[in-house]
């Protein structure tokens, strides 16, 4: 915090209670730790202030949604190491050709013990073709959480330039407020003194109640946006919401639209999560072709035979087998596989050219409104509220000379009032518009 911020923050300058103090106490030994108070205050007001970029942090760190794709990232990663992985091998135990009557190992020559051990093995090229199915839906997720940590930045900072235009709005309806309970006082005594009429204090006070209920219906408009940006930021809804009490700053020209499309084609999350749905798409169609061709079984089995009933010793029996399964059914379950698959890989370039063109329709979209609001800043900043204010002077010290209606008096006031509000609002879109481009492409640069 600066020097001249810790002097003067909030309506809060500790220089003021030194002056008071050391008039009312004159004592320094009390005075010095009402200064140091002060300060702290004011060192606590100032962390109580929730920045933008702040706010936008918060709900990165925060937020439960955010937390929730990242985990469903996380967990379609452990499925790539598995789908490269063989089929788990089959042990097997079995007990062969005992006699019925007795079940006596020694009675029959073929009378066996069993053990065996037996392998899948998918056809060739299946395995990578699965592991390459897993890499892309994970990294589908990856690209899932980018975009939704894009779009949580974009809410937080369009619900925080919200909040900030009811703020200015809060303070120029309070504003106004002071100036029409002057326009009753004023129409109040010209009345009694017989210069005025009655109707002109009926009149400012209607119109002072108009602002009154303004006021009101923002200050419920904030606590709607407070609640909102809490939630994005994973907090709870009741907590307090302050924000710093910036100024109006002229925004830089942002690229064309060409430069902006070119920066969302190459940066902007969701079309790479697309790109990455066309590839599991595409393995998924390879995968259903494979299918055609068989997978194999191995395996190997060890009979153990006991000693006939004369002692005569029985040598022990190895055997090896090998199957594979026989595609019969290929024009129901092959075929109609194949024809699934190439479905879905064109429904998956569909959706990317779709999605594409949302894309581009989103960044017009937020330039026409940034042009066009930041016009209508330099509009009213530069003329329209200079001159409203003065045609207020000029009919405030004409009427009170009897030379102009009070009615036009308080309309040239109420239209100043809505300027006024109009102004922060185009300069809150200027900021949001800003906002929505830069999640259009991505994150990306957009200045010129």
């Amino acid at each position: 915090m600066t020097e001249k911020s810790l002097l003067d923050c909030g309506g809060v300058r500790p220089w003021q209670t030194l002056t008071k103090s050391r008039f009312l106490i004159g004592r320094w030994a009390l005075v010095v730790p009402l200064f140091v108070g002060g300060l702290i205050l004011c060192e606590a007001a100032y962390a109580n202030v929730l920045g933008l970029d702040q706010a936008r942090e918060s709900a990165f760190a925060d937020n439960p949604g955010l937390a929730e794709m990242q985990a469903r990232y996380e967990s379609l990663s452990e499925v790539i190491p598995q789908q490269s992985s063989l089929p788990d091998p089959v042990l097997s135990l079995g007990a062969m050709n005992f006699p019925w009557d007795e079940f006596d190992r020694n009675q029959e020559n073929m009378t066996q013990l069993q053990v065996g051990v037996s392998q899948m093995f998918p056809y060739p090229g299946k395995l990578g073709l699965r592991e390459d199915i897993a890499m892309f839906e994970a990294e589908a997720a990856l690209h899932s959480v980018d975009e939704m940590r894009i779009n949580l930045a974009m809410n937080v900072s369009v619900t925080w330039w919200d909040i900030y235009f009811l703020d200015r709005s809060l303070e120029t309806t309070q504003r106004n407020q002071s100036l029409l309970r002057q326009f009753v006082e004023v129409a109040r005594t010209r009345y009694q003194v017989g210069k005025g009429l009655q109707q002109d204090v009926l009149l400012a006070q209607l119109e002072l109640s108009k602002v009154l209920d303004h006021e009101i219906r923002i200050k419920a408009m904030r606590e709607q946006r407070r609640i909102r940006i809490n939630l994005l930021m994973g907090r709870s809804p009741d907590v307090s919401i302050t924000l710093p009490a910036m100024t109006g700053e002229p925004n830089p020209p942002v690229d064309s639209e060409a430069l902006l499309y070119e920066r969302a084609a190459r940066g902007r999350p969701v079309l790479d999560k697309q790109r990455a749905a066309i590839k599991a798409s595409e393995s998924r169609l390879e995968l259903a072709r494979k299918d055609y061709y068989p997978d194999f079984k191995v395996g190997v089995t060890y009979g153990n035979r006991d000693e006939n009933n004369l002692g005569q010793s029985r040598q022990d029996f190895l055997s090896v087998m090998l199957s594979v399964n026989l595609p019969l059914y290929a024009g129901t379950k092959q075929d109609r596989a194949v024809q699934q698959r190439s479905h879905e890989l064109a429904k998956s370039q569909y959706a990317f050219t779709d999605q594409r063109n949302m894309v581009m329709s989103s960044i017009s979209t937020a330039l026409t409104d940034y042009r066009r609001a930041s016009e209508q800043v330099d509009l009213y900043d530069q003329g329209i509220i200079p001159q409203a204010r003065q045609t207020v002077e000029s009919m405030m010290a004409g009427y009170q000379v009897g030379q102009v209606d009070f009615l036009n008096l308080v309309r040239s006031q109420v239209t100043l009032f809505n300027y006024e509000l109009q102004y922060w609002k185009s300069f809150t879109e200027v900021n949001q518009s800003i906002v929505r481009i830069k999640a259009a492409v991505g994150g990306e640069s957009i200045y010129e």
